[in-house]
């Protein structure tokens, strides 16, 4: 079931929630709404599930923007009609039911022509039990799960109606950071394992990169870049996805041309020609370190501050003009330089990538 969103605005009062959005989502994609509070990337996910609508032209009652299932035109259907399952934050579990009715809930609702009899409901639970690994847990009470199984009753009461889209809010977003790695994880194998078109909003860079077939990466009300997790990770389109997707350092730098923007540029903080005022973007993993001065575009510059917990060291420096530098090394190449807090060092980038503010990417 492919999904095409067309056109699609959304206003609440003088609010700007969605600007103009297309996006298309292929058969079987797990995509990722990603961006930050107010960006409108849950506005999007309801538009698509039937809970808001498009913004219609005033005076007209037709909407300006179209959602697509398939090539069906499903603006005027009701969210029962899309056939879409739709997972919370919150859970949002009957308390007063058991696991066995929660997931059972959306079969014993559906019209009688459509509703399946009780040996069929009875099989689906016990199969998407076995899916959730919560075999054995049927007679067990919301109260008496912990978050992570929670969330996966309330991933198996969607997936019971057999949706043809799947779409998740901030589904892990309640939950502690060791669970939420369990889930994404389970998450993406379930999803290798049944197929079904899903579509994922979080805030969570980490979460949208690691479970994604594509992020849409989403800002004041417009998509900014749609793409593999590797592509918007590595070649961002704008300032704003770089800066979004993780740690980075920025300097004042010279561009050449406009052409240069958000590409490699060359490793030197500062051109002599005149050229364009511009930012340069260096990821901390994508800056060198070393005792010595080893070309002329490095910076001179102390450490201030090296943690050591983790697979690499997370070192800060502090330089003049260029104020605080991140720069992420293998703890092999840490030991290997033998450094310690308060040493002079020698940094340049490895990666740059420019913007230019004149110009729009």
């Amino acid at each position: 079931m492919s999904i095409e969103v067309q056109g699609v605005t959304k206003r609440f009062g003088d609010f700007v929630a969605l600007q103009g959005i297309d996006l298309k989502i292929e058969t079987g994609e797990l995509v990722t709404l990603l961006g930050p509070s107010g960006s409108g990337k849950t506005t999007l996910l309801r538009i698509i599930a039937g809970m808001e609508s498009p913004d219609s032209t005033p005076g007209d009652d037709s909407s300006t923007g179209r959602v697509l299932f398939f090539g069906q035109d499903v603006a005027r259907m009701g969210v029962g009609e899309r056939r879409v399952g739709f997972v919370f934050q919150h859970y949002a579990l009957f308390k007063h039911m058991s696991v066995f009715e929660n997931i059972a809930f959306g079969l014993r609702v559906q019209p009688r022509g459509l509703r399946p009899d009780a040996n069929e409901i009875r099989n689906r639970v016990q199969r998407l039990l076995q899916l959730i690994q919560l075999e054995g847990f049927g007679d067990r009470f919301p109260m008496q799960l912990s978050g992570g199984q929670r969330q996966r009753v309330a991933l198996a009461r969607a997936l019971a109606i057999e949706p043809k889209v799947l779409l998740l809010d901030e589904p892990f977003g309640a939950l502690d950071a060791k669970v939420r790695q369990s889930l994404r994880e389970w998450l993406r194998r379930l999803h290798d394992e049944l197929h079904t078109t899903t579509v994922l909003v979080t805030h969570d860079q980490e979460e949208a990169l690691e479970v994604a077939d594509r992020v849409v990466v989403m800002n004041q009300a417009k998509i900014e870049q749609v793409g593999a997790p590797e592509d918007v990770f590595h070649h961002p389109a704008s300032e704003f996805v770089i800066d979004f997707l993780g740690n980075v350092n920025v300097f004042h730098a010279r561009s050449l041309a406009p052409s240069i923007a958000g590409t490699s540029a060359s490793n030197e903080m500062s051109a002599p020609q005149p050229a364009i005022q511009s930012r340069m973007y260096v990821r901390p993993h994508e800056m060198h370190v070393d005792r010595v001065r080893q070309s002329a575009d490095c910076v001179v510059a102390k450490i201030d501050r090296i943690n050591r917990a983790g697979a690499q060291a997370k070192l800060v420096l502090s330089a003049p003009n260029h104020g605080a530098i991140r720069v992420d090394l293998t703890l092999h190449r840490l030991t290997e330089l033998e450094l310690q807090l308060g040493d002079t060092v020698f940094v340049r980038p490895t990666q740059t990538r420019v913007f230019a503010p004149d110009y729009s990417i």
